[in-house]
């Protein structure tokens, strides 16, 4: 029985109708992607399904008792809280649980207690409390938090000192660990690198056991996660089965049908105006006129619009200026803010034809290295040495210095380069470059002032390309790219220059898997802690090879784990060759004769002792459970520590009390 379903669901905002006769549904557990234009309904589906907003017509509707947890851009989190107590809340439902325990245990102890009924009640809520995650939550709420990129130094900060990125990452762990029955992921991956990445693809795939709908502008989440797609395409819904590559195939073979439907009413078109044009002014106009009314409702209600994602990108691309034999170079290159080294004594080089990515965790300074080399922030040592001759198209996370008032053609057409050597480019090549970058005709009038963040990133982007630099670079350019419009990108970037491709050098960060490994030849890997390392290969190359090197530090740390346990076997059959069938003698006669520490100790001892054992045990776990106590990161050592002894000693006391009463 499906979890959630929609059922010709029509919705839409004023005129703009976003989805029409959309029905779609989602069985448990099952994992699927919803996939689609910036714009064209997603956000919009998953909202319908969380409850946010409700449909203009049709129904959604969810199983009995089915618990959705939708992913907000900005979660909603308390500023007093601390990071780890922020991802913490959601067990507050089992806080609330073990406090209904503890009051059990208060209610039980009073003379007139209905012992019975309680001891019902105390069933069901441990049911319940097993269920929501028993006691040994802690390391689930620490494991979800260093997945997704913080460190221990890190789960003291308060809300209110975290970034807008860090408390996107707080809200996405809070929704992890909550487990609900569905769960609606609107870009997950925006504020993560590529190890947080990774872990969240492991976590959805193979350990997280909820129905889950993910949009994402990451391929290889989508290829690694997801065994369904959902296509969101003008207001319709298409569904294909398999990962994300096998939807690239199928979608394909379906868009050359659409073509070539395309082409077909194109021809009877042409047919019908042309009897039109030769007819209309003979015996037969009032037939050439009803025929014209009728082509236009036809083309209207009937006519197919053809792909626009099928056109080859076939752009000539005017050609950057020389640069000699390097781009720039960087000799011994060094920056620290206070005590954090982002790289030091770095030596570096571009030449023509480069295609470099530059990748490393969060907060490791793939951007100021950048701004560094490019003059723009001061290194604290070492030489940059910059060819005369470079001209630099920079892409930054904003363009707020663009004419509002501009169209995009327009826009083009004053920073692209003229193919013939003139001062701007023609109207004709400013609106084929736009077309090849997937504006259409009506989009291509467009002022600037109204285009979407990822509209203007893609235009800014291909008047980049198109612009004769010598250097493009590029700072996460797909953080609000959908993925047709990174993939038109990756087609500009890495088409042969020989065939009228970008013929430049190009720095690109991103923590896009599939753009690096499409468009990058050499990589530069920043480790967070001051280190870089040059790897001469695109990023699938080096995804090979850093496995094979996890693999040969896995196989040596077990061989030196074999000589360390052969060395320690060996000592002590020199040493104490008798001394094994000595202890084990004396094993069994101590578990004979009972433990002669506890001989002195009577029944009613003991059983004191375990009665005050389990109770401070119960007393722990509860204290564990208090946020203000698992916040405090060395009282949860504390008392953790503390139950482990309790523990140790209970299994003796027990074993005793076991032998005697036999």
């Amino acid at each position: 029985m499906p979890i959630a379903t929609l059922s010709n669901v029509r919705h839409g905002f004023g005129t703009h109708i976003v989805l029409d006769g959309a029905t779609v549904s989602i069985e448990p557990g099952e994992k699927v992607g919803l996939v689609g234009r910036n714009g064209g309904g997603k956000s919009t589906l998953m909202k319908l399904i969380a409850g946010v907003w409700q449909p203009d017509f049709g129904t959604v509707s969810l199983a009995r008792g089915t618990r959705v947890g939708y992913l907000s851009q900005d979660p909603r989190l308390e500023p007093t809280d601390t990071l780890r107590h922020a991802a913490g809340r959601a067990f507050e439902r089992l806080d609330q649980l073990h406090r209904e325990m503890e009051h059990l245990y208060e209610e039980m102890a009073k003379p007139d207690a209905d012992i019975d009924a309680l001891m019902k009640r105390q069933v069901r809520i441990e049911e319940e409390i097993e269920q929501s995650g028993g006691y040994a939550i802690d390391h689930r709420i620490d494991e979800t938090l260093h997945g997704l990129g913080f460190t221990d130094e890190q789960f003291g900060t308060l809300v209110s000192k975290m970034s807008g990125g860090q408390r996107a990452r707080v809200g996405l762990a809070r929704l992890l660990l909550e487990q609900p029955d569905i769960l609606l992921l609107d870009e997950p991956t925006n504020h993560l690198d590529i190890e947080g990445r990774r872990w969240l693809e492991n976590f959805l795939a193979n350990e997280y056991p909820g129905a889950v709908l993910v949009v994402s502008h990451d391929r290889r989440l989508l290829d690694t996660v997801v065994h369904r797609i959902i296509e969101v395409d003008q207001g319709r819904i298409l569904e294909y089965p398999g990962n994300y590559a096998d939807f690239i195939n199928l979608r394909r073979e379906r868009m050359l049908t659409s073509q070539r439907n395309h082409e077909k009413q194109l021809d009877k078109i042409r047919a019908e105006e042309q009897y039109i044009m030769r007819y209309k002014a003979g015996q037969r106009a009032k037939q050439a006129r009803g025929r014209a009314t009728r082509l236009e409702r036809y083309k209207e209600n009937e006519l197919v619009d053809r792909p626009a994602e099928l056109d080859v990108m076939n752009l000539e691309l005017p050609k950057a200026p020389r640069v000699g034999d390097y781009v720039l170079r960087a000799e011994g290159v060094s920056k620290r803010y206070g005590e954090k080294v982002l790289f030091n004594g770095l030596d570096f080089a571009i030449k023509p034809l480069d295609r470099i990515g530059i990748v490393g965790p969060n907060g490791a300074g793939k951007t100021t290295l950048v701004r560094a080399l490019l003059g723009d922030l001061q290194p604290d040592a070492g030489e940059l040495k910059v060819s005369p001759q470079i001209k630099v198209g920079y892409f930054r996370q904003t363009q707020e210095h663009i004419d509002p008032m501009l169209t995009v053609w327009e826009y083009l057409q004053r920073v692209i380069a003229s193919n013939e050597g003139g001062l701007r480019a023609s109207e004709q090549q400013a609106r084929n470059l736009a077309g090849a970058f997937l504006f259409s005709g009506n989009e291509q009038e467009k002022c600037v002032g109204n285009l979407s963040g990822g509209e203007r990133g893609r235009m800014v982007i291909a008047g980049l390309v198109s612009a004769a630099n010598n250097l493009i670079v590029l700072d996460e350019p797909t953080n609000h790219l959908d993925i047709p419009s990174a993939e038109r990108l990756e087609m500009a970037l890495s088409t042969d220059p020989d065939e009228g491709g970008y013929d430049g050098s190009l720095i690109l960060i991103s923590h896009d898997r599939a753009m690096l490994a499409a468009c990058c030849n050499r990589l530069l890997i920043l480790d967070g802690e001051g280190n870089a390392r040059e790897f001469d290969g695109n990023w699938d190359e080096w995804e090979e090879k850093e496995a094979e090197e996890k693999s040969q530090r896995a196989a040596a740390e077990r061989a030196a784990t074999e000589r360390e346990k052969a060395k320690a076997e060996q000592r002590t059959r020199q040493t104490a060759p008798h001394s094994k069938p000595a202890t084990a003698n004396k094993q069994a006669a101590k578990q004979a004769s009972g433990d002669p520490k506890m001989s002195k100790m009577n029944m009613g001892d003991i059983e004191k002792r375990i009665t005050a054992i389990e109770e401070r045990t119960r007393a722990i776990d509860a204290s564990l459970m208090d946020p203000k106590v698992y916040s405090d990161a060395a009282k949860s050592r504390q008392l953790t520590q503390e139950r482990e002894r309790l523990q140790e000693e209970l299994e003796p006391l027990e074993f005793e009390w076991s032998r005697r009463a036999e």
